[in-house]
């Protein structure tokens, strides 16, 4: 299932965003959504120490976590 290489935590940096994706139901777009971990349960203080390692947030704990859009 090609899908499933997808799977994992999204961050949007802009938003200071994390949504975990675990269906094909809604796969996020670059360049807004980045890629941060295929770790589905990763906890949100490890997602913001990737986020701050990996530069991608300014501000690193004031991430929180997102939902995903409802489709139309």
């Amino acid at each position: 299932m090609q899908q499933a290489s997808k799977f994992g935590i999204y961050l949007n940096a802009n938003d200071n965003q994390v949504v975990r994706i675990n269906s094909p139901y809604w796969i996020p777009d670059e360049p807004d959504w980045v890629f941060l971990t295929p770790e589905v349960n990763s906890t949100l203080l490890n997602i913001r120490d990737m986020a701050k390692e990996k530069g991608l947030a300014k501000d690193s704990g004031s991430i929180t976590w997102g939902t995903i859009p409802l489709k139309d």
